[in-house]
């Protein structure tokens, strides 16, 4: 058995340890006196019969009859002698084969046990912990944000408040410590004036409490919050918090700018410097059909195709790639050359956008910011609501089940060019995004997704393009803690900015194979305060310099194994 400091800390640390420990010596004290006593009775009743053996005999006897193993090399004759054995033998029974395994687990396989436990989930973090991060709950959004955390190397620390709970998360690989979320002791064990960031996805309530306890200790440790409602924006900002965040609002919003008669113009999800990373669906475009060669984007507006999205695969173009009708282009290039290429293409969105309504499936929180921000744009919608307390405005609601034919129609399923499915209920998600499918083959279908798992399930059920809330939830934290502008592209796509690995200091894009390795592209390389957008593939990589990235979650995670290691 291992046995190291923190069990024997245990052992001293508490009052009722201290006693436990007298009592096993109490114990083992009386043990010894009985095997003595036994000893020296077994020397005279052996004299009795005729008999001389030495004190070491004694013992000897004692103890193999005790732990019944009874050799029987040494024997009684006499009735007395054998009434003694008898008497020895039943009390090493319960001594030894009872009391002492329950003495032992008792006082050292539990303590040692428990000492292992408690390491697994502490109540304290070292004294001298800094920079890390500590997150009050485990959910969809920390899951996703736990997992970047640990690709990019950062501490974290999760605060369970069940004990036994905390050692299951410990099993799953996560580090957490047991303590209450509202009790400023707790942050003030797990050094929140040293932290990088808390943050706390709890409910608005509770996070409210969480901001003002931990700013009792602390005025400068940024807070990050999530808010369900937007009536607690103000309440969380009021109670301390850094920054509050609303997923359900940027879940909606993004949703609507991903789609055909959403937002026209390419969305900007990366600013770099002049830089600029944007998104555009290229269904309706002339586009569809060509390959990268054929679009001559490059020559046209100095714009480069640096991604292609489709249905859930992401992949790095080559000039023979080819623009399908579900393509969502990732875009590189200047502000000026992207607004040339809006003055072009968006125009074919535009025409589309005035036409026929979009359906939206749920009027629940995503659903009505995706109404709202339609209506701001004067751009046609309808909302599919089975449940009449959540109708807001008859004029864009149709009241029945999306999954019944007669409610669609009278939706203008035959004419509507886009539908989102918002419900909150991932199976409901998938089975509407798959009879939507088999009803219109040319519709664009956009879905939410509430766990990471079920984004690869609704592509294969015919979404064109899905989000997590989990995923979008995590990124928006991450860019907050690094201090960036930088939002999530697609679901899973991310764009990264890293200083130039030791490994690929003097060598060139051709000569890293950073793209053969790890999915991603180099868009840009800083070097000295100076950005070259879409570089040479033949320019040195000066020691220094900062390489921006576009790749998948996978990608960011094969190039920071690669290189970083």
């Amino acid at each position: 058995m291992k046995y190291n400091p923190a069990l024997i800390t245990y052992f001293f640390q508490r009052e009722s340890t201290k006693r436990n420990v007298r009592q096993l010596l109490k114990f083992l004290l009386i043990l010894s006196v009985l095997v003595i006593f036994y000893s020296i009775v077994f020397h005279f009743l052996m004299a009795a019969e005729g008999k001389n053996h030495s004190w070491i005999t004694g013992f000897y006897w004692t103890l193999t009859v005790m732990s019944t193993l009874g050799f029987g090399d040494i024997t009684f004759h006499s009735d007395l002698g054998r009434a003694f054995s008898i008497v020895v033998l039943i009390s090493g029974m319960i001594f030894l084969l009872t009391l002492l395994p329950f003495t032992f687990i008792k006082f050292f396989y539990a303590p040692w046990i428990e000492a292992e436990s408690r390491k697994k989930a502490p109540r304290e973090l070292p004294p001298e912990t800094r920079g890390h991060i500590i997150i009050t709950s485990y959910d969809p959004v920390t899951m996703a944000l736990i997992e970047k955390l640990e690709n990019h190397k950062y501490d974290y620390v999760l605060i369970v408040e069940d004990f036994k709970r905390a050692l299951d998360l410990y099993d799953m690989g996560i580090r957490v410590a047991v303590g209450d979320i509202d009790d400023p002791e707790t942050y003030r064990r797990l050094r929140v004036d040293r932290a990088a960031l808390v943050v706390a996805t709890n409910r608005d309530e509770i996070n409210t409490n969480i901001a003002f306890t931990v700013r009792e200790l602390s005025e400068q440790v940024p807070i990050l919050t999530t808010a369900d409602s937007p009536y607690s924006e103000d309440i969380l900002e009021m109670a301390g918090s850094s920054k509050v965040l609303r997923i359900y609002d940027i879940l909606g919003r993004s949703l609507a700018a991903w789609t055909v008669g959403g937002d026209c113009r390419s969305n900007i999800i990366g600013r770099f410097d002049e830089l600029l990373i944007a998104e555009f669906p290229a269904m309706d475009t002339p586009l569809v059909g060509k390959t990268l060669a054929e679009s001559k984007l490059r020559e046209h507006f100095d714009v480069t195709i640096v991604g292609i999205w489709d249905r859930g695969r992401f992949t790095i173009p080559r000039a023979e790639s080819r623009i399908e009708r579900t393509s969502v282009l990732v875009l590189a290039g200047s502000e000026k050359s992207l607004n040339a290429y809006d003055d072009i293409y968006s125009f074919y969105h535009l025409c589309r956008r005035t036409l026929d309504p979009i359906l939206i499936v749920g009027s629940g929180r995503v659903g009505d910011t995706i109404a709202q921000r339609f209506k701001e744009r004067e751009s046609p919608y309808l909302v599919i609501e089975k449940n009449p307390a959540m109708l807001q405005d008859e004029e864009h609601y149709v009241l029945g089940d999306a999954a019944d034919i007669r409610t669609l129609k009278s939706a203008w399923i035959e004419k509507a060019p886009a539908a989102l499915v918002t419900t909150h209920d991932d199976a409901t998600n998938i089975y509407l995004t798959k009879y939507l499918r088999s009803l219109r083959p040319d519709l664009q279908i956009l879905s939410r997704a509430n766990l990471l798992r079920n984004v690869s399930t609704l592509h294969r059920a015919g979404a064109d393009f899905v989000m997590s809330y989990a995923d979008l939830g995590a990124s928006a934290i991450f860019t907050f803690l690094k201090n960036e502008d930088t939002r999530m592209l697609a679901q899973g796509l991310n764009i990264f900015h890293l200083r130039i690995p030791e490994s690929l200091a003097g060598k060139n894009l051709a000569q890293s194979k950073i793209r053969e390795v790890t999915d991603c592209s180099v868009v840009a390389i800083r070097n000295d305060g100076m950005l070259s957008i879409n570089p040479d593939p033949n320019m040195p990589i000066r020691e220094g310099a900062e390489l921006i990235l576009i790749g998948t979650n996978e990608g960011e995670r094969k190039f920071l194994q690669a290189f970083q290691a």
